[in-house]
């Protein structure tokens, strides 16, 4: 028995402040836990809220008293909605766009903290997981989604392009379902995340404070670390292998879990998708809706969803995925951060993203007026000029 297994309620002194309430935080029997506590905004991340996780993930793997960490939402409807962006809407039409990056700079650290967690860092993806809410997910070591999970990455809906490392994992996705994804912010299913590989298991939602409990009883009994695991980047060998076993006990099997839907359609994915543009996308899918077909109906529904979103957008995010999968088996999460953070610097500085967020979430008319406002209208100039760090700003800086 280490002392891990003593109960502790307890909070990191540097993550008190700023978020309280927001963010609730408790270390008992050997696991750290986070709960996003704004149900009301669907738990949507504050940057009080990305640096209290953050400085909470930085004492805790120093801890040896915490074997690992769970993170999942208040509430009934998810994890999280995302970032709170319609605080970052004064900020860009007042034109204070350091402002702007430094949340962005905040959230991102964060994001690349849980990707090289030392310890076991499980997620319940369950009900809403967009956005930031992936990004405080999908790295983690022990991803779990159930039956209710909606996950995506609705930026381009909002003049914006998949971030918080987000990218990275959809760049991985098989059969460009993550282009996909990104091009038309349309929600995975909890079968659909595993299929993609942006979960590891599909667990019933009704189980997850039992999958919690058990968790919590496996590393808590663990005898105390050894040496300098869990410090310094040194993995716990001993908590991920207690970690995994207690997952594969709660996990539905392959055949018993539902069918993945974004799988089913694979062939029209990888036909549409594959192309070197997002408007030769776009045109793909119009020639399949036009002649009919088993997966008509859905290269229309996708079709019409793109042109509904920002054109510079949907273009830009396109190449990012572009530019990503080049890098094969070297690509990094920290390569797709710091792309999006060059990416994000430029369109927080053009029109699309204020007025997004304008149309879907603050005045919520849902009537954007787009500046290009059609996507044949983007050129390869504009968009290869994002991915082109802009002058006077700092690169993001990543430990």
């Amino acid at each position: 028995m280490s002392d891990a297994q003593s109960t502790a309620t307890t909070a990191p002194a540097a993550a008190r402040d700023g978020a309280a309430g927001e963010v609730l935080l408790e270390v008992r029997d050997g696991l750290g836990r986070i709960t996003l506590n704004r149900p009301r905004a669907l738990n949507a991340l504050t940057q009080d809220m990305v640096r209290a996780i953050d400085a909470a993930l930085t004492d805790w793997a120093a801890d040896p008293a915490v074997r690992g960490v769970l993170i999942r939402g208040a509430g009934e409807k998810g994890l999280c909605a995302g970032g709170d962006v319609v605080s970052l809407h004064a900020s860009l039409t007042g034109g204070r766009f350091e402002e702007a990056a430094q949340f962005f700079r905040d959230e991102y650290r964060m994001n690349h903290r849980i990707s090289a967690y030392p310890k076991p860092y499980v997620a319940f993806m369950d009900g809403i997981v967009l956005g930031g809410g992936m990004g405080v997910s999908v790295h983690g070591s022990h991803r779990v989604a159930t039956e209710r999970t909606r996950a995506g990455m609705p930026e381009t809906a909002i003049g914006f392009t998949p971030d918080v490392g987000g990218s990275y994992h959809l760049a991985r996705a098989p059969f460009h379902a993550g282009r996909h994804l990104a091009a038309t912010s349309a929600h995975a299913s909890g079968a659909d995340a595993v299929a993609l590989g942006l979960a590891d298991a599909f667990v019933e939602s009704a189980r997850l404070d039992e999958l919690e409990q058990a968790m919590a009883e496996a590393l808590g009994s663990l005898e105390a670390p050894s040496g300098d695991a869990g410090r310094d980047g040194t993995r716990d060998e001993a908590a991920f292998a207690a970690a995994d076993e207690v997952l594969a006990r709660f996990a539905v099997a392959e055949g018993e879990r539902p069918d993945s839907a974004l799988a089913a359609g694979r062939e029209w994915i990888e036909d549409a998708y594959g192309r070197q543009t997002a408007a030769e996308v776009l045109a793909a899918l119009d020639e399949r809706a036009a002649g009919g077909g088993e997966h008509a109906d859905a290269a229309r529904s996708a079709a019409e969803a793109i042109r509904a979103k920002s054109p510079t957008a949907v273009a830009v995010a396109h190449e990012a995925q572009n530019r990503l999968a080049a890098h094969g088996q070297d690509l990094t999460v920290a390569d797709a951060l710091r792309q999006e953070f060059t990416i994000g610097t430029h369109l927080m500085r053009e029109p699309d993203m204020a007025e997004g967020i304008r149309a879907l979430l603050v005045d919520k008319d849902k009537d954007p007026t787009w500046s290009p406002a059609r996507l044949e209208d983007v050129s390869t100039e504009d968009v290869a000029g994002h991915f082109e760090p802009v002058s006077g700003v700092d690169p993001l800086q990543l430990g």
